[in-house]
């Protein structure tokens, strides 16, 4: 009867947890449509005079490590939010230091916590991809790694297969992976996953 008991619990637990995730996957863009989008436009106008990436390191959002990207080197520093070092690193390489500060500020109330920029080719041509991971707060299975949603900013409209996963061009029914997951449709070009890793 116990053992009966425990299973049906389990069970339970288990149902709420991939429900929770679903949800929680599908409402956040619409719950959080304005700051996020802000968040990747803001990024974008950023990156496209010197590029660059963020991600926090910590659970508390308080350190970050930043990319400054080059043709010849990217150069990969750590920070404390509160410390001098990272306004005067900003400074030192030509970054829009205000610009980043606001834009650091934006994803700590946002829980978004790392923002990239990834390029690739569709026919030679090269295109953009502007990525961000959020760690939203679910419930989880017990001992499992934190779920984050990843959200994939295209530059033009992508192709969709009839179940909403992201293909690799309108001519083929190829599902197309990026970072080895499969993303899913919320506009014909802003897109989803779920996923262990925040970046």
């Amino acid at each position: 009867m116990i053992g009966n008991l425990f299973t049906v619990l389990i069970s339970c637990l288990l149902l709420a947890t991939s429900c929770s995730t679903k949800i929680i996957s599908t409402n956040y863009y619409q719950e959080k449509k304005g700051t996020v989008d802000s968040i990747e436009s803001r990024y974008e106008k950023l990156n496209a005079r010197k590029p660059f990436a963020i991600a926090f390191t910590d659970k508390k959002l308080n350190i970050i490590s930043l990319e400054m990207i080059s043709d010849s080197l990217t150069r990969i520093y750590e920070f404390n939010l509160g410390e001098q070092r990272l306004g005067d690193t900003l400074l030192k390489f030509n970054y829009d230091t205000a610009g980043i500060y606001y834009l650091i500020r934006k994803m700590q109330q946002t829980k978004v916590t790392w923002i990239n920029s990834v390029d690739y080719y569709v026919n030679d041509q090269p295109q953009q991809l502007i990525y961000l991971s959020i760690k939203p707060v679910t419930i989880r299975y017990l001992f499992s790694p934190p779920k984050y949603i990843a959200l994939g900013y295209f530059r033009t409209a992508q192709s969709f297969d009839e179940k909403g996963r992201l293909l690799d061009n309108r001519r083929t029914k190829q599902v197309r992976k990026i970072k080895g997951q499969v993303f899913y449709r919320i506009t014909d070009r802003i897109c989803y996953t779920i996923t262990d890793k925040y970046r």
